[in-house]
């Protein structure tokens, strides 16, 4: 009974060692097996964009400030107000600027009596020194009242022309304080909208290096621009005439169409990432866009229509080291077809990518022919990203490109460091 026992023990393990065996030889074969994920190559579109953000303004907005300072008395203009050419739109407290036209035209007024005054004197003086010289023929008063009368006339002159400049100055005057006056009143100097105001009645305004800022007014809200940041790889696919659309949150479901009127040299650097500024001129008849919108823009430069496209998957995809071990049989059979030598770049490069340094737009895909990866090479075009152009190629509509591989010896020496020996 003891002996059947162990009998039955001993059986049990040989199956268990067995079946562990068997487990474990289905478990390398299947990954000694390659297997490869493919894609399709079809024909559809292919729509290369360039996208960036931006912020919609006025083509012509014109900041009116203050000359002078004072207080503000009138406002005759408020936000979204529309005001012409030449309209009063504030008025500041003129009563200090009035009072000072009145005494620069009372100092106008003094310097003109004292240039009647010097002029006066300055006859008498002239008429002294001619009766001096008379005098002084005669030998009737001496030379040195001569000089004397002659000194007192050439004074009384010169008093004339001290005078008039006076009066020169106090017209001077009386112009600045009149100009100041007229500053009292903000004109606006453009057709427009009022987008801003930045005082109200009763505010003092203070004008001391730099003109206060009163209120902003768009010139035509009818045509507006968005200043773009495109980044430095995208900005040469630009140029002014292209077309732009581009959406803004207030209303998501509609798309506004522009044009590019210029891209602007001058770059802009944030925290190292440089952009430049490409205005887009837009029209707004129906005023729904507004200043300061943040817009989305797209630049279309460049699609194809009923291209063969093969996914960029498949130009990133890199063979394991064992696909490129084993040569293709056009390589064995020594053809010099395309196949066989994107094999011979592929092997020696070790990935499927670039074909060669001289045209960075040929590239390798391996395509998965009668159950067989071949490698072919093919020239892109445009790309939208996710799909690209097969401008040049040994490619076909319908044909299965491998975008990803698994399994077999090169994965096996991956995870384990070296290739293992196959159990028997």
């Amino acid at each position: 009974m003891l002996k059947s026992k162990w009998f039955w023990i001993a059986v049990a393990a040989v199956v268990v060692i067995a079946a562990f065996g068997w487990v474990r030889i289905r478990q390398a074969n299947a990954k000694g097996q390659m297997h490869f994920e493919t894609a399709k190559v079809d024909r559809g579109r292919i729509v290369s964009k360039v996208t960036a953000t931006g912020a919609l303004s006025a083509i012509v907005t014109v900041q009116v400030g203050s000359q002078v300072s004072g207080r503000i008395a009138e406002l005759h203009a408020d936000f979204n107000s529309a005001v012409t050419k030449g309209q009063l739109v504030a008025k500041i407290d003129p009563q200090l600027f009035e009072a000072s036209v009145a005494q620069a035209r009372a100092n106008l007024v003094a310097a003109q009596g004292n240039l009647a005054k010097a002029k006066a004197q300055a006859v008498d003086a002239e008429r002294q020194y001619k009766r001096n010289v008379t005098l002084a023929e005669r030998k009737l008063i001496a030379q040195a009242d001569l000089d004397t009368s002659q000194s007192n006339a050439d004074a009384a002159k010169a008093g004339v022309d001290a005078a008039a400049g006076a009066v020169e100055q106090a017209k001077a005057g009386l112009h600045s304080a009149e100009v100041n006056l007229a500053y009292t009143n903000i004109i606006s100097p453009t057709d427009g909208t009022v987008i801003s105001r930045n005082v109200d009645v009763g505010q003092t305004v203070v004008s001391s290096m730099q003109a206060s800022t009163l209120f902003l007014i768009a010139e035509d809200l009818r045509k507006m621009q968005v200043d773009t940041s495109v980044a430095e790889a995208d900005i040469g696919k630009l140029r002014p005439g292209m077309k732009a659309t581009f959406s803004v949150d207030a209303y998501p479901n509609e798309r506004f169409v522009g044009t590019i009127r210029q891209v602007r040299n001058s770059p802009q650097t944030v925290q190292n990432v440089v952009t430049y500024d490409a205005v887009i001129d837009v029209s707004n008849p129906e005023l729904k866009l507004k200043p300061g919108m943040t817009a989305n823009c797209t630049f279309v430069w460049a699609e194809r229509d009923a291209a063969l496209r093969v996914p960029n998957a498949a130009l990133r995809f890199h063979p394991p080291a064992d696909l490129l071990a084993h040569p293709t049989p056009a390589a064995k059979n020594g053809q010099r077809g395309a196949g066989a030598e994107a094999a011979q770049g592929a092997t020696a490069s070790g990935k499927g990518g670039p074909a060669g340094a001289a045209d960075p737009d040929r590239r390798t895909v391996w395509v998965l022919r009668d159950g067989k990866p071949l490698p072919v090479v093919i020239r892109g075009g445009v790309s939208d990203g996710s799909l690209t152009e097969v401008a040049e190629g040994d490619l076909s509509e319908g044909d299965q490109v491998i975008t990803e591989a698994s399994g077999g010896t090169a994965a096996q020496g991956q995870q384990t460091g070296a290739f293992p020996r196959r159990m028997f």
